[in-house]
């Protein structure tokens, strides 16, 4: 099973972006925890992490082609802004899981919103990097039942 993870806008600033709101691991100790929690479930994981709407757009229509067989995606602002990247994900139909590091319904009201939650197979938030692992194992699962 190939699992792809996409981080969007600003998830490269991990570990110095807000490490209050977001924690203090970077991006690279979150990718390496789930390399590792791959390889204890037998999955294959591909990371990305794009600053640019159309090139995560682009990486999910790729994941379709390439027999990915789950998503992770933490779309960052994108979460509240992009209906393209909810059709992406729609339109390709591999089960995805979204992740946020901080609890987007305790936030500002502008985050509460997520227009990739109604074409997901769930939505992790406010466990900070774990989350990335609860969607991993959750995935997994969901895929050998």
């Amino acid at each position: 099973m190939k699992i792809l993870v996409v981080h969007g806008p600003n998830l490269n600033l991990l570990g110095t972006r807000e490490p209050e709101v977001y924690g203090r691991q970077t991006l690279e100790d979150v990718n390496e925890a789930l390399s590792r929690l791959a390889d204890e479930l037998g999955l294959s994981v591909v990371f990305f992490q794009s600053n640019h709407e159309g090139k995560i757009i682009d990486r999910i229509h790729e994941a379709a082609q390439e027999g990915v067989s789950g998503m992770i995606v933490n779309p960052g602002g994108l979460t509240h802004t992009s209906v393209s990247l909810r059709d992406a994900v729609a339109a390709v139909a591999i089960p995805t899981v979204e992740v946020h590091l901080s609890n987007i319904h305790a936030r500002e009201e502008f985050r509460r919103n997520s227009f990739l939650a109604p074409v997901a197979l769930g939505q992790i938030c406010g466990f900070g990097a774990t989350g990335y692992q609860l969607a991993m194992r959750g995935l997994a699962a969901r895929t050998n039942n």
